[in-house]
C-alpha cells in the first residue's frame, strides 16, 4: 500500500481521537523497520482495538463494515454458500460469503485490498465479487458457526434418508405396533437425539417463534414461523416422525404413549447462557401426531413501551391512561398481535415500590422483578375469577388479568375498577370499538361500563423491512391502487445476507387507542353499534389501524403491501 493511503489512515485515526501522533509516529517508525501494514501494526501495538481499525479503514476506503455484533455477517441459508466457498478456502483465507445475485457475490473479508485474492475468489466463484470489511476475529466465528450450523444441520436431514425404502416402509408399518419401551429407546437414540437439538437450535438462531412438525401421507413438514410469516424448512425423513415427537414429548413430560388425545408441555433449554422456554403442543391428526413448539426467548422481547412501534401520539395517549389512578384498560387484538407484550411493557413502565402490582395469567409468559404473577390452574378451582376475588384483600393498586372469558371475570374488574383500582386486560377483537360490544354481549350492564371504562386499544404487528437492504421507489398509481400517500417515496423489501433474503426484520406494533370520552359513555348507555362508537372515537382523533399502518409506509418502516395486508380488512 502506498505511504500517502498510510497517512491518510493515520490522519483519520487521529481526527476521531483514536490515537495520538506520536502513537502514529512511532508505529510509522517501526514499519519501516519491520514491514508490514500500519492498520496490523497499531492493532499489535495495543493503541487501537481491531474492530477500531476495520471500521475506520472501512470508512477510508468506501468499503462497508460488517460485524458479527450487528447481526450482519450472518450468511443467506437458503443459497447453499457452503459450496461455493469451502469451509477449508473460507478459514484459510478470512472470507465469507454473504449473498449471491446472479452475477454477483458479497463476501465478507478481512483485507478487501488482497486484490489477488479477490481475483482468485471471481475465478473460484465466477461471480464479481463486492467486497465488505469485518475482523478476523469475526469473521472466523462467523465461519465456525455458518458451516458448523449449515452443514451439520443438513447433513443430520440427510442422513435421515438414507435407509432403503423397503426398511423404512417396514418401520413406518412397525411404528404402529411399538410398545412403550421400544417407543422411548427409538426417542433417546443419539441420532433423533440430534437431530431434535438442531431443529430447535436452528429455529431459535432464525429468531422463529414456532415450530410446526406435521405428518402427511409421504413426508413430514417442517416450518419455522419468523417475523409472523411460516417458512417451509428441509425436513427429516418420514419414518423419524414418531421417534422425533417422542423426543420432544419426553422432554415436555408428556404421555408419549397417548396418541388419541391432544396435550400440552413445555421445557426450557439454554443457548450460551440464555434461558429459553419452550411451549409443547399437540393434536391427532389422521396421519399421526402434529407438534408445535412455541419459543419465548426472553433475550429477544423488549419490554420498553416507547420501543414497541407505538408513534410519539399514541405514546403519550399510553402514559397518560396507564397512570390514571383507577379505571379499566382493555389491549384487543386476534392471538399473536403483542398484547402481552404491550401489557408487560406497561407494567415495567408503572411498577415502583410505591405500587402493589398483581397479575393472574393462563400461561406467564416471562417473570417480572417486583411484580406478584399468579398462574391459572382450573383444575384445582384457581380460576380468573376466583383469584381476583382474592386479589381484592391484598391491597392491591394495580391488576393485570391475562383475558376476560366470561361474564363473572369481566364483572370483577369491572367493579375493582369501580372501587379505586388500575384494572388491566385483554380482549380478542378485531378493533377498538367492538370491545364494548363484545363485554355487552357477554352480559356486562352498560351503567356499569361507562363509570370504569377509561380506555382501549386494538394492536397488530406488521413487520418491519430489513434497514440495510430496504429500497426506495415512486410507486404507479396503479401500484397504490387508491391509497393516499403523503410522500413521494416509500420502500419496499429487496432481500440480503442479514435478513435471510426475505426483506424484513423484525416487527413493530401499530394500534388504534379509544378513549372513552362523554359522548362514547353516552353511547355506551345507549347500547349503540361498534361503528358508531368508532367514528365518535375518529371525530375525537382517534388514529385507525390502518391510518396507523399507513404511518409507517410513509415513514420506511414497512412496504405498503405488508401495510395492507395486516390492516385493509379493518381499515375503515
Amino acid at each position: 500500500m502506498p505511504r500517502e493511503k498510510y497517512l491518510k489512515l493515520g490522519e483519520l485515526l487521529i481526527r476521531e481521537g483514536l490515537i495520538k501522533e506520536a502513537q502514529l509516529e512511532k508505529a510509522i517508525n517501526l514499519q519501516k523497520q519491520e514491514g508490514g501494514r500500519l492498520g496490523e501494526i497499531l492493532v499489535a501495538l495495543g493503541m487501537v482495538k481491531e474492530e477500531q481499525m476495520v471500521a475506520v479503514l472501512g470508512r477510508q476506503l468506501g468499503i462497508p463494515y460488517f460485524s458479527l455484533g450487528t447481526g450482519m455477517l450472518k450468511p443467506a441459508l437458503d443459497q447453499e454458500l457452503d459450496k461455493v466457498i469451502t469451509n477449508d478456502f473460507a478459514l484459510k483465507n478470512f472470507v465469507l460469503p454473504l449473498s449471491r445475485t446472479l452475477k454477483s457475490l458479497t463476501v465478507a473479508m478481512s483485507d478487501p485490498l488482497d486484490l489477488i485474492l479477490i481475483d482468485n475468489l471471481k475465478k473460484l466463484t465466477g461471480c464479481d465479487i463486492n467486497p465488505v470489511i469485518a475482523t478476523k476475529a469475526d469473521i472466523i466465528k462467523a465461519i465456525e458457526e455458518f458451516y458448523g450450523k449449515s452443514t451439520i444441520f443438513k447433513e443430520a436431514i440427510q442422513a435421515s434418508y438414507e435407509r432403503g425404502p423397503a426398511v423404512v416402509a417396514e418401520e413406518i408399518e412397525a411404528d404402529e405396533e411399538l410398545s412403550l419401551d421400544k417407543l422411548i429407546a427409538r426417542a433417546e437414540e443419539a441420532p433423533v437425539v440430534k437431530l431434535v437439538d438442531l431443529i430447535i437450535r436452528q429455529a431459535i438462531n432464525e429468531r422463529a417463534s414456532d415450530i410446526h412438525v406435521e405428518p402427511f401421507r409421504e413426508k413430514i413438514s417442517l416450518r419455522y414461523r419468523i417475523d409472523g410469516k411460516l417458512y417451509e424448512i428441509p425436513p427429516p425423513a418420514k419414518h423419524l416422525h414418531l421417534p422425533i415427537i417422542s423426543r420432544i414429548k419426553i422432554l415436555a413430560k408428556l404421555d408419549i404413549a397417548e396418541k388419541r388425545l391432544p396435550q400440552d408441555g413445555g421445557f426450557l433449554v439454554k443457548i450460551e447462557d440464555r434461558p429459553i422456554d419452550l411451549r409443547v403442543s399437540t393434536i391427532p391428526t389422521i396421519y399421526g401426531e402434529k407438534i408445535v413448539l412455541r419459543i419465548l426467548d426472553r433475550s429477544q422481547v423488549i419490554l420498553d413501551l416507547g420501543r414497541l412501534g407505538f408513534d410519539s401520539r399514541q405514546l403519550e395517549q399510553f402514559r397518560s391512561i396507564i397512570n390514571s389512578p383507577y379505571g379499566l384498560i382493555f389491549i384487543t387484538g386476534p392471538t399473536g398481535s403483542g398484547k402481552t407484550t404491550t401489557l408487560y411493557s406497561i407494567l415495567s413502565e408503572i411498577n415502583n415500590p410505591s405500587k402493589n402490582i398483581l397479575t393472574i395469567e393462563d400461561p406467564i409468559e416471562y417473570k417480572l422483578e417486583g411484580i406478584n404473577q399468579v398462574q391459572i390452574k382450573p383444575e384445582i378451582g384457581l380460576t380468573f375469577a376466583s383469584a381476583l376475588r382474592s386479589f381484592l384483600r391484598q391491597d392491591p393498586d394495580v391488576m393485570l388479568v391475562g383475558e376476560v372469558r366470561d361474564l363473572e371475570t369481566a364483572e370483577i374488574c369491572i367493579r375493582s375498577a369501580l372501587t379505586g383500582h388500575l384494572v388491566l386486560s385483554t380482549l380478542h377483537t378485531n378493533d377498538a370499538a367492538s370491545a364494548i360490544n363484545r363485554l355487552v354481549d357477554i352480559g356486562v350492564e352498560p351503567y356499569l361500563l361507562t363509570p370504569s371504562l377509561i380506555a382501549i386499544a386494538s394492536q397488530r404487528l406488521i413487520r418491519r423491512l430489513c434497514p440495510e437492504c430496504k429500497e426506495a421507489y415512486e410507486p404507479t398509481p396503479e401500484q397504490l391502487g387508491g391509497v393516499k400517500i403523503k410522500t413521494d417515496l416509500i420502500y419496499r423489501p429487496k432481500g440480503c445476507a442479514k435478513c435471510n433474503q426475505i426483506g424484513y426484520s423484525g416487527r413493530s406494533c401499530i394500534a388504534e387507542i379509544v378513549l372513552i370520552n362523554d359522548q362514547i359513555r353516552d353511547l355506551i348507555s345507549q347500547r349503540a353499534a361498534s361503528y358508531k362508537i368508532k367514528q365518535a372515537a375518529k371525530a375525537a382523533g382517534m388514529q385507525t389501524l390502518y391510518e396507523s399502518a399507513l404511518k409507517n409506509v410513509e415513514s420506511g418502516v414497512t412496504s405498503l403491501e405488508e401495510a395492507l395486508s395486516v390492516t385493509l380488512e379493518w381499515g375503515g
